[in-house]
């Protein structure tokens, strides 16, 4: 029989795990040993516990697999609960390891170093952010815990936890067999796939919107060729942002509500019918829409339930959902009357001496695009995140609905790690929290490019709150620092300095490549402007009524 350390490696690499980010500490020392010995998985070791946490959640976000972030006991686990707690809000799949201690310290009268309030504290509070935990201290147990656990972060597309005490690495189980996946009822399954086909074939302005599930779920072809099957349009959320980056044929544009494209807000908001797919209700996707989501012209499919007006189908997974679809519809010709809108991105920067704006900055790497092809994204939030907004749509993994800052760096970190080469996108405060986490890089032979926002700001805050003088951050120079940790940096002022400084990157491979682009305070991204005032204008809305 195998060691429980063996067979749980093998289970989250059937479950589709490909790497793992973590790092060491005294409780998880026993686990490390295996993960690094057994070469079943291959192992990325970061400096934080946060940068950890985004690491494995956009790794999850890219690959469709498991993300597998594995820290120690205490002062490792909670040092990733900001980084899981996201992860739980934007549906991915993260499976959190924590080292523990063994039966016998939890029993030896001694307060143990690590321990906040009892040992199970740490247990209680990842309950908050996960779908299933499981403790594995019996061997008789544990493999049909790892198994359940493993199942509901595939089929529920959410972070789950499972605690590791170190005596149990060497403990003798059986292998762990997947379980199942649970398909929806077919009787139930035909009659809503019937509702919605009849809902659309009435509908005279319909849409289809689709958001971050899609792809958790590993939807998107299937969901492009159904948009074409039935002549519908299409467009993504702000978090959906480079779903479907293989489909320009299908994908209309981004909604922003007030602040986006006039056109794509129209093609949303005279809808008669909406078909949301993977969708999340929130304020970020939805806050600056001219007219608020309205159950009686919207169908919506997220979390494993199907709700059509006030029909609620439940234990209804969104893969089974959209091959109905495809297996029951007829091809449809679109209505001439049907708008398909397409986004139309800037290109042709002007390479002279003026100053850089943030949509520059945009334009800038669309021209790069079209010289060496679309590289897939990490943004943090601010306004480099609405900036990316007006880039072509390409894949991208960003926390645009739980909005913690720190995300971007060792997202593209866990997205180089997956194979990939990642343009990252992050503004100068973001980078202040995990933007050192590139001195990694050299280690593990990754080389993302990396444009810091510079503009000696929290400038997200200052569009908001401009008075107060804490949004003011020092010049830290990151591109000398740069060169310091393994990799090439260059400061940029001006918009010919920024092309040639994007082209030298792209041309640059083997180590990271970090452009420092020097923004003047109050300067921001055209999109974000928009959103700014369609805010404002909301909240006084709000307000008035």
């Amino acid at each position: 029989m195998p060691a429980l350390a063996h067979a749980l490696l093998a289970a989250l690499k059937d479950h589709g795990a490909r790497e793992i980010f973590g790092i060491p500490g005294d409780f998880v020392l026993p686990l490390f040993k295996v993960i690094e010995e057994s070469d079943i998985l291959p192992n990325v070791t970061l400096s934080h516990e946060p940068a950890v946490g985004f690491a494995a959640d956009a790794a999850a976000r890219y690959h469709g697999g498991l993300g597998v972030a594995v820290v120690t006991y205490g002062a490792g686990a909670f040092n990733l609960v900001n980084a899981i707690a996201g992860a739980y809000a934007e549906r991915s799949p993260v499976v959190v390891i924590a080292g523990a201690p063994g039966a016998r310290e939890r029993v030896s009268g001694f307060l143990l170093h690590h321990q906040a309030r009892t040992v199970d504290t740490q247990l209680a509070v990842f309950k908050e952010i996960t779908c299933d935990q499981a403790v594995l201290s019996d061997p008789v147990t544990a493999p049909a815990q790892i198994a359940r656990v493993l199942r509901s972060a595939r089929e529920m597309s959410l972070p789950v936890y499972l605690e590791f005490p170190r005596d149990m690495v060497d403990a003798e189980v059986e292998a762990v067999v997947p379980l199942p996946s649970r398909q929806a009822n077919q009787e139930a399954l035909g009659e809503c796939v019937e509702e919605i086909l009849g809902r659309i074939e009435r509908a005279v302005r319909p849409v289809i919107v689709v958001d971050v599930e899609i792809r958790r779920y590993g939807v998107e072809d299937r969901i492009a060729a159904l948009a074409r099957k039935l002549a519908l349009p299409l467009v993504t959320t702000f978090m959906g942002r480079g779903l479907l980056d293989k489909a320009d044929d299908v994908v209309a544009g981004t909604y922003l509500g007030a602040a986006g494209d006039p056109a794509i807000t129209q093609l949303v908001e005279d809808a008669d019918l909406v078909l949301m797919l993977g969708v999340i209700l929130s304020d970020t996707n939805f806050a600056l829409s001219n007219r608020a989501p309205d159950p009686r012209r919207m169908i919506l499919a997220a979390s494993r339930e199907v709700q059509i007006g006030h029909h609620v189908y439940r234990d209804m997974p969104l893969g089974d959902l959209i091959d109905a679809l495809d297996d029951r519809a007829t091809k449809r010709t679109a209505p001439t009357t049907l708008p398909r809108q397409r986004t139309a991105y800037p290109r042709g920067l002007v390479a002279d001496g003026q100053p850089i704006a943030p949509s520059d900055i945009a334009t800038a790497i669309n021209d790069m695009f079209d010289r060496h092809g679309r590289m897939p994204m990490t943004s943090d939030i601010g306004d480099c995140l609405f900036t990316a907004m007006e880039i072509d749509n390409t894949a991208l993994a960003a926390p645009g609905y739980y909005a913690g800052m720190g995300f971007g760096v060792p997202a593209g970190i866990g997205v180089a790690a997956t194979g990939l080469r990642p343009l990252v996108l992050v503004g100068d405060g973001a980078f202040q929290m995990t933007g050192w986490e590139l001195g990694n890089c050299r280690r593990y032979g990754l080389d993302p490019i990396v444009v810091v926002f510079n503009n000696c700001s929290w400038e997200m805050l200052r569009v908001f709150q401009p008075e107060s003088r804490f949004n003011n951050l020092d010049d830290w120079h990151y591109a000398d620092i740069a060169n310091s940790i393994g990799g090439t940096g260059e400061r940029v002022a001006t918009r010919a300095e920024l092309v040639a400084a994007l082209e030298r990157a792209a041309q640059r491979r083997g180590q990271f490549s970090l452009i420092e682009v020097m923004l003047p305070r109050g300067k921001t991204s055209d999109t974000l402007a928009r959103f700014v005032a369609g805010f404002k204008s909301a909240r006084e809305r709000m307000t008035k009524a």
